[in-house]
């Protein structure tokens, strides 16, 4: 099937089911546990109904958005997704070069396969840094310097992963750092020779950030176990006001769940809270980043800027969280998904898919620029029964 072909995003999932090997679509796919957060991630949001305004001159439409005093041609940005360069060589560079191609924020993984120095040679304007925060604050804070010596305007810290997850799919499949080709494995790899020719052809990919912190001829097993050992780190807001202290320009938590959470990090002078539950990945029974904005929203007012991602597959789905009051959404498998289907071509229909969907969804509600989007645009009368 080409890229082309793809109409939406579950097009391109297939797409990329097709090329990989179990082992790495469940990595992709997979949630924590039963992985009941991973399905109640895209129910909440298809549990809210929107409500068109119709005999509207909606002829010309806006999808342009500020954040952070820069204007993006998008309510959305690529969410930070791990270990890119697995489902296909030099995935991480794609994502950043695509984004810069839409105008949308990048966010590279702290466990991603390429360095910050590369992306922001490719994206310096659009590209964002997730920082991972290591068991050694030295890691930390010089990774913090070398965003900042980026010139990067936005850190992005994830607090949700105390401790490594129950990531079962990962455990059934024996999926593990550095990645064992089993007999098994191969056997099932020959069905994708595509990614296993790839795969042969560029080897395991690694932690191309940590390398620093290595000896200089190391492996990349041991660059890769440095990654292990030095995360998951304990966090506290002790940690944040560190970072807070040391990073200068726009600073953002993500993994926030609780509205006490929310509270704390204004006081401490973030400049942005990302609602999200890590797409499912972390705690089986959190609630959805739907779930939970209204209370976060309630708890911060107007003080900080709010983000969301987790679960969005559709650009209704991102339509609706800027009813509900979010001012930027994030999207993770859905770009990568077209990464893994056919490399850059396919982040571009990603974003194209999900740009052209948020346009139509605008045209029908009678909406010509996002700025009108608010609350009175969902169906109150089948308002879901958590909120």
């Amino acid at each position: 099937m080409k890229i082309e072909r793809a109409i939406n995003i579950e097009d391109l999932r297939r797409m990329a089911k097709r090329r990989l090997p179990r082992i790495a679509f469940d990595y992709i796919e997979g949630g924590v546990e039963d992985e009941r957060c991973l399905d109640r991630n895209e129910a909440s949001f298809s549990r809210y109904q929107l409500t068109p305004r119709y005999l509207v001159d909606v002829a010309k439409r806006d999808q342009s958005i500020m954040l952070f005093d820069r204007k993006y041609d998008s309510p959305f940005g690529i969410a930070p997704t791990g270990l890119a360069g697995l489902f296909r060589a030099g995935a991480d560079l794609m994502l950043a070069r695509a984004a810069a191609a839409a105008n949308l924020p990048f966010v590279m993984s702290g466990a991603s396969t390429a360095t910050v120095e590369a992306a922001a040679a490719i994206a310096p304007s659009n590209t964002w840094y997730q920082l991972y925060a290591a068991r050694d604050p030295k890691i930390s804070e010089d990774m913090i310097r070398r965003a900042r010596d980026c010139a990067l305007p936005t850190l992005v810290v994830t607090v949700d992963i105390p401790v490594n997850s129950k990531r079962e799919r990962n455990l059934r499949n024996g999926f593990g750092l550095p990645l064992k080709l089993t007999p098994s494995i191969i056997a099932e790899a020959l069905t994708h020779p595509k990614w296993l020719v790839e795969y042969f052809r560029h080897g395991m990919p690694r932690f191309e950030n940590w390398a620093p912190y290595s000896d200089k001829n190391s492996t990349t097993g041991a660059i890769n176990l440095i990654f292990g050992k030095q995360t998951p780190a304990t966090l506290t807001w002790i940690e944040i006001e560190k970072f807070r202290q040391w990073w200068p320009r726009k600073l953002v938590l993500k993994g926030i769940l609780h509205p006490g959470d929310a509270a704390k990090a204004v006081q401490l002078e973030v400049d942005g809270i990302w609602v999200s539950n890590h797409g499912g990945r972390q705690l089986d029974r959190a609630p959805s980043s739907v779930e939970a904005f209204p209370a976060i929203q309630a708890a911060v007012g107007g003080k900080t800027t709010l983000m969301l991602d987790s679960g969005v597959r559709r650009g209704s789905d991102i339509v609706t969280a800027l009813c509900l009051g979010a001012q930027f959404v994030f999207v993770g498998r859905a770009t990568l998904y077209g990464a893994a289907a056919a490399g850059l071509p396919g982040v571009h229909r990603a974003i194209d898919i999900l740009r052209d969907e948020i346009d139509r969804v605008m045209a029908q509600l009678g909406c010509a620029s996002l700025q009108q989007l608010d609350r009175s645009y969902l169906a109150h009368n089948l308002a879901p029964a958590f909120e």
